[in-house]
Formats: C-alpha cells, structure tokens, sequence
C-alpha cells in the first residue's frame, strides 16, 4: 500500500496496514543508521520546521537528526525567545512557518488537539511531537517497532504498561496501537493514577503489579509525571517505588525474556531500579535509536516519499 495521509496525528485514526506500513519503512531506514556515512540525499530542498511548546530532548533531538540524515534542512523555533511570548497565537506562528515555505512542520504543544488544529488550518503536513495528556503517536510507533524487532510480531504477546497512565500520553498511544496489532495490553498503577475511564481504550486495566506480571512479554516502565499532577494522588516516591516499582524481583515474576521499555526521561530508583534499566532484557538505549528510524520513515511519507528501496540503496 501507499501512504497517502498529509499528517500523522494519533494512533487511533491509523489502520493497522498504515502502521505495518510505516514500521516496514523504519526497518529500511534504521539500515542507513549502521553506515558509515549516515547521509541521504532523498529530501534534500525540503524543510521541516520544529514547533516546540514544551521542554524535550530526546523527541526534538531525533527528529532533527530524522530530517538532517534524509538531507532535510531543519529549524527549530525557541518559543521563549519568538514572538509567542509577545502574544502571537499559534496559528499565526505556524502560518508564519508556511509562509518561510516549510514542508513540514513537527509540534509539541501543552493542549490536547493543538496539533489537529494545525493540520485543520495549514496546507503542509503536521506531525504531532506530543500533545497535552491526548497523543504521542512517534513514542507510540517507536516502542511497537522495538519490540517487533525482538519478537518479529507483537500479536499474541502480553505487554503491561505501569506507573503513571492518568497523565501519560505515551501509555494511551501505545495502548491503541499495540491492541491494533493485536497484544494483549495491561494497564497498572495505583488506583488515583489508573482512572476506570481507561477502558474506552480496550484495554485490560489492574492495581496488583505483581498479580499481572505472570506470563508478561515486556513491561514499559512510566515516569511519574510529577509536573503534571496534583499533590496526594500517592503518599510518597518511596512507596509508590514498593508497590510499582520495576525490580529484579518482579521482573524474575514474568515471562522467560521479558523486555523492559521506558519511554525517558528515567526516574532511575522511583519507576525502575538501574540494575533493570541496564539489564540485558533492557530495549531502553535501542528506543532511541529505533525513534530516528521510525521518525525517518514518517518524514519521508509526509513528504511525499516514492519506494523506499530507491532511498537506501
């Protein structure tokens, strides 16, 4: 099949045969990665913009490093120092962006659906970086395709998702992609952090870590979203850290092989213990790597990519 979308918003708008489809691509991509000289001529006259409205490395950085090594150029706007922090509203800033002929413009904004409004609004194509509480669509595809990578299918395999799930847009993304695909998703946490409206998503949702672990495939260990929360929704790190916390212990509880996932930044001591994150089984360091191949093959679809074999040969 071919890509013909303008935008990459959520995961729930996506057909399971688009995401195989972008997932395929990735692989083709992550080629490119092991060269020696990781460089491609494909986009090279294109430009693809990042609207950042929230503090990111890892996201921001990858995409970057995406559009430079498809021969992009890039640009990234500092809203504290543009013209946002005089009042400029979003639109005129993205409009200002298109006008500067951007082919593509990457977001990360605070409110939910501030992404769907720009695509709504602009004639190029948006890419939703993270939006608010609502989507994070990249993570998402990022995760799904490092466990593909593993397992060479996710169908079938359990996957728990523990810690924070009110506040992660990451847990919702992968909840509705991984279900797509057909795992079996888990939700865990603490009941003030695992609302019962979670299972709109179709979803299994459970407050016992340790009762779900058996038989589990991978746990994707969530950061606490302290920012984002209101104080009393547990009664301290460390108690939070004795009944969700990843350790060696729970982790000789699940399947033979199970891979541990973190999305990053690592609260290491709090949602997983270093002897974990470090360990074999650990796929935290392949994420990253793997997020500049998935992010590669979405900017090369939005922007009209033909087949991909022509790209990397």
């Amino acid at each position: 099949m071919s890509w013909r979308r303008k935008d990459l918003l959520d995961i729930e708008t996506l057909t399971a045969c688009e995401m195989r489809l972008i997932l395929d691509t990735a692989v083709s991509m992550k080629e490119v990665l092991t060269r020696p000289v990781k460089k491609l001529p494909t986009l090279r006259g294109k430009a693809v913009t990042m609207l950042f409205y929230e503090p990111s490395t890892r996201t921001r950085v990858s995409f970057e490093t995406a559009a430079k090594i498809l021969g992009a150029d890039t640009a990234s706007l500092a809203v504290a120092q543009s013209s946002v922090s005089k009042g400029e509203s979003l639109l005129d800033t993205a409009k200002t962006l298109v006008a500067m002929n951007a082919d593509l413009v990457v977001v990360r904004h605070a409110s939910s659906g501030a992404p769907h409004f720009l695509a709504q609004n602009l004639p190029i194509g948006v890419i939703n970086a993270g939006d608010g509480q609502h989507a994070h669509p990249t993570q998402a595809l990022l995760d799904i395709y490092s466990l593909r990578e593993k397992w060479g299918d996710v169908a079938g395999r359990k996957v728990l998702i523990v810690g924070d799930i009110l506040h992660s847009r990451v847990a919702r993304s992968n909840a509705v992609g991984l279900t797509k695909l057909g795992a079996e998703v888990v939700l865990v946490g603490p009941p003030t952090l695992l609302p019962p409206e979670m299972a709109y998503l179709g979803v299994r949702s459970s407050y016992d870590f340790d009762r779900e672990l058996a038989g589990a495939h991978a746990v994707m260990a969530l950061r606490l979203q302290l920012e984002r929360q209101r104080s009393g929704l547990f009664p301290s790190l460390r108690e939070y850290n004795r009944l969700y916390g990843l350790t060696r212990e729970r982790l000789a509880k699940a399947a033979a092989g199970c891979l541990v996932l973190h999305p990053g930044p690592v609260n290491r001591g709090v949602e997983i213990m270093s002897d974990v994150a470090d360990c074999p089984q650990s796929v935290i360091e392949t994420q990253v790597t793997n997020g500049v191949a998935v992010r590669m093959a979405l900017i090369y679809l939005l922007t009209g990519g033909g087949a991909v074999e022509d790209v990397v040969a």
